[in-house]
């Protein structure tokens, strides 16, 4: 495992914005990976990848639609576990499902070199530019996994503190044209 004082994230890029009306608006962030489709599918929807870089535990596969899964939050200041239904699962290209009241979506895109990720993720507007830095560092913790270099994953209140994420927190959140919030409430 990769120290993860040695970790620092790199400028908040490859995000942006959907406003909608009302509380929630869309999160979409796009990155390149160095790996296969079939390898990063595997990493969005396996409980035992996903245990390793994202911001919630599954309690079964994300790889069918139909499938009724929990995911609950890791690190968050309140435990919420949220049942989900796969609402489409085109492996190894498109995966929806909802989480915490918010559509998420993710395309998968071969590209010569191996994979553009892109996530819609609906967040509170509030917290938009917070989400995507959490976002921004789960997908280096996953890139991190995939090449065979695990750091285990930053995520909840731990990431919080962690001062690159302060650093893209403010970053997106200029970016997006808001205020910066500092705390999950």
């Amino acid at each position: 495992m990769i120290d993860r004082e040695q970790y620092m994230p790199g400028p908040a890029t490859g995000a942006q914005i959907q406003k909608k009306d009302g509380q929630m608006w869309t999160l979409i962030l796009v990155r390149e990976l160095r790996h296969a489709p079939e390898k990063v599918w595997q990493a969005l929807t396996d409980p035992a990848h996903l245990r390793e870089w994202a911001p919630f535990d599954a309690d079964r596969s994300l790889g069918a639609v139909g499938t009724t899964v929990k995911l609950t939050t890791v690190g968050a200041p309140k435990l919420h576990v949220t049942e989900t239904t796969v609402t489409r699962a085109d492996a190894p290209k498109v995966l929806e499902y909802n989480w915490g009241g918010g559509d998420v979506r993710w395309e998968l895109e071969a590209t010569g070199g191996g994979t553009r990720l892109t996530l819609w993720s609906d967040i509170d507007r509030r917290f938009i530019a917070m989400g995507a830095a959490g976002w921004h560092i789960c997908f280096d913790v996953l890139e991190r996994l995939l090449a065979g270099q695990p750091m285990g994953r930053i995520v909840g209140a731990q990431v919080m503190k962690f001062g690159g994420w302060q650093r893209l927190n403010a970053e997106y959140a200029k970016q997006f044209g808001l205020e910066t919030k500092g705390s999950l409430q």
